[in-house]
This record gives structure tokens, sequence and C-alpha cells, in this order.
């Protein structure tokens, strides 16, 4: 959430921004808005003041007449200017929750497609073994009965494929623990406000990807981030305590509404998956450099992995709400030869950190709010299907990778 004397001073800005992330926010009608939120304010500040006078005059003995009608007329139109007030603050917060993030200069401008590729890693293999076939083949996955008993998308991981995935899991607790990040497990619901917060504000209306619980103010998550932004909800950090890692892990759930179009084969894209999130609360002058090193450590795991990627700089269309900028890692697929998305990690400034209202106390005593960070250090689906494509072999056997075998008792292949 961008603070509204933030957007007043910055029109031009927010404009660009707002428009180059493709959302569709009428700034100057939000700011008019606001022009109507302080006057309407002022109408309530100066009825309060003269409903305390009238209480003040009535103390200490009988009231007159003339003064009880004076103080009811009073009572009746501050109720009427407080309603007033609310319904322009909520539709005012209402515009304020649509405008993104304002973007780094260093974005690219334009769609999808204008995204840069900034580094590649490994050597591209020319075929692989496709991986729903070749764990179909195995008895390793069940799409048949996951959709009879949740719908399509669901699934079942059987065997060997669920103890690869755990040993991936594994893997990466290893990797980020050693990285100093701080392992949780989070709730897999959220509150409406941390939903807001964390800025997963969708461009039109039938691209909400979020699973809601009727009757209660929850839904479940798309990813760990939402839950571990609001970790420090409503809370004063202290300046020597910054930078905060953690890692969260959880089931993720999306109904993946604005898909259309995306390749979506087997694993690739469902309903639901497990995913291991970092995250981080720093100082506002640490973020950028946080961010590379986040991203340094997806690079160490698929490194480790030893499965071919790039990096790219994700243009100002794709970037979404609360990320400033966000740089995406596409391993190689050899079966459908290209990159394919599998992790991604964003700076989202003080985005987010604004709407949960986590602010750091600073040694001087001033306060702001945090910047916080995100990262994917894995999510298994995606990388249960890199994994399968680049290690299966044609004659039905699959190669375990050398920093998994430690999981599988020391065995090499499957």
């Amino acid at each position: 959430m961008l603070d509204v004397n933030f957007i007043r001073d910055n029109q031009d800005l927010v404009e660009k921004s707002t428009l180059e992330k493709g959302y569709s926010v009428d700034i100057k009608e939000l700011l008019k808005l606001d022009d109507s939120r302080k006057e309407h304010l002022k109408v309530v500040e100066t009825l309060r003041k003269d409903r305390n006078e009238i209480a003040a005059q009535m103390k200490g003995g009988k009231p007159s007449d003339d003064l009880i009608k004076k103080g009811k007329e009073i009572k009746e139109k501050l109720a009427i200017e407080e309603n007033g007030l609310k319904e322009v603050e909520d539709e005012l917060q209402a515009m304020i929750n649509q405008v993104p993030n304002i973007i780094f200069d260093d974005v690219p401008l334009g769609p999808e497609e204008n995204s840069v590729e900034v580094k590649k890693w490994g050597e591209p293999k020319k075929s692989g073994v496709d991986h729903l076939d070749f764990a179909t083949s195995r008895d390793w996955v069940d799409f048949e009965r996951g959709a009879k008993v949740a719908g399509a998308k669901f699934y079942y991981l059987k065997g060997d494929l669920a103890l690869l995935e755990n040993a991936l899991l594994q893997f990466g607790l290893k990797k980020i623990q050693e990285k100093g990040f701080t392992y949780m497990t989070v709730p897999d619901l959220v509150s409406s406000r941390i939903l807001e917060g964390c800025g997963f504000n969708p461009r039109t209306s039938d691209q909400s990807d979020e699973y809601f619980v009727e009757n209660e103010d929850l839904a479940l998550i798309a990813t760990a981030e939402m839950p571990l932004t609001g970790y420090h909800m409503d809370e004063i950090l202290e300046e020597k305590d910054l930078p905060l890692f953690y890692a969260g892990y959880s089931a993720c759930f999306r109904k993946e509404a604005g898909a259309y179009g995306k390749y979506t084969r087997g694993l690739f894209r469902v309903h639901q998956f497990n995913k291991l999130e970092m995250y981080c609360f720093c100082l506002p002058e640490q973020s950028k450099e946080i961010h590379e090193k986040i991203l340094e450590v997806e690079e160490e795991i698929w490194q480790e992995l030893n499965i071919p990627y790039h990096i790219i700089n994700i243009a100002a269309g794709d970037l979404g709400a609360p990320a400033a900028k966000k740089y995406d890692l596409e391993y190689w697929s050899p079966v459908n030869q290209k990159y394919q998305e599998l992790t991604s990690c964003s700076n989202c400034t003080d985005f987010q950190a604004r709407a949960v209202n986590c602010r750091v106390r600073r040694k001087d005593g001033s306060m702001e709010f945090v910047h916080t960070l995100n990262g994917t250090a894995i999510s298994l689906a995606r990388t249960i299907v890199a994994v399968l494509e680049n290690y299966a072999n044609e004659d039905g056997t699959f190669t375990i990778p050398g920093v998994l075998r430690p999981y599988f008792g020391g065995k090499e292949s499957l």
C-alpha cells in the first residue's frame, strides 16, 4: 500500500508505474476523494469539539432545555457526518489498495515479453523424459483419484515420488538454515487484512486466485509469503535486530484463474502444492543488497541440483502489485526445449509493511516502515517436474541427483 501523501506528492510517478504495471486506477479521482475526506474530517472534528463543549456545560447542574436541544442536534449531525466520513474513507482506501508499488528504474518497461535475461547457467540438454508420462508409468502420481476426491488438477503423490518431494524439502531446509534463515511452519489460512496487506490485487475481477472460506474472514494461502508478511503486523522492530530472515513451509492453494494459455501439463500448474519460501524484514537501505542475496540462494539450490537455468529481470507489465522489482529463475525444460518459470524473488520495499503496519525504531528514536522481500527456495510441484525431466531415463529408471542421495540412504537410482 502506498501512502496517500506520497501519491499526492508524486502523482506523475504513481500514474506512470500504475500504467506500466497494467493496473487501471484513476489517480486524479483518488486525490479528489482524499480532498473530500479532509473536508468531511474538518466538519466532524468541529462537531466533536462542539459536542464536548456542550457536555462540559451540562456538568455540575441541571442543563437548560435549549442546551439539551442543542446537544441533541449536534449529536444527530455528528452521526450523519461520521457516517459520511466513513463512506468516503472506505471508498478512498479501496482505491488506494488498487494502486501498485512504484517500480525501480532498472525494471524493463512493457509487457511480459520485454523481460530481460541477466544471467544463464548450465548446459541445456537436447532431450528429456516427460514428467507426467514417466511418473504415471511408475505409478508415482494419481491425478484421476485426485480429481475424484477434490476436482481437476488435484493429485496424489505416491511411493518414491512422495519420498523425492520429501528429499527436496530436506535439501532446501538444510540450505536455508546454512544461510541464516529461521525455519517456520505457518498457518494455511489468513484474514482479509493480511491478504490485502500482501498486495495480491488482481488486475481484473476474474483473476482472483484465492480460495475463500464461506462465512469466515479467511482465505487459503497461495504462498507462505502471506502469513510471513503478517508475522510482525502492528509491531515496532528495533534497528539493531534487522534484518530478520525467515523461511516458511506450507501448502499453497491457487485457483490459477489467470493462467489461461500458460503451460499447465501435469504437476507444472496445479491447485495445491507444497513450498518452502524465504522472507526478510529489513531496513530500507538494506533491501536492494538483500534482494541479490536471496537470488544467490535460489541459484545455489539449482546449481547443486545441476539443472540449467537463466535469470530474468521481470518487465513492469508482469510484475504484480507489491513488487518494485522481481527476478524469475526459469529452468531449461529438455522436453519442451525452452526455459519455464520455476522460482522468483521480489523486493516489495515498504509496500506490504505499510499495509500491515510494521515499523522500525531507529537508534535516534525516529520511526519508519521496514522493507520486505520474498523468494522461493523450493516450489515442490514444479521442482519435481524439473528434476524428473532432467534425471528420468528412457529405460524407465530415475537417477537420483547427487545432493539428494543422502535422503535415500545413499541409493543412486530408483
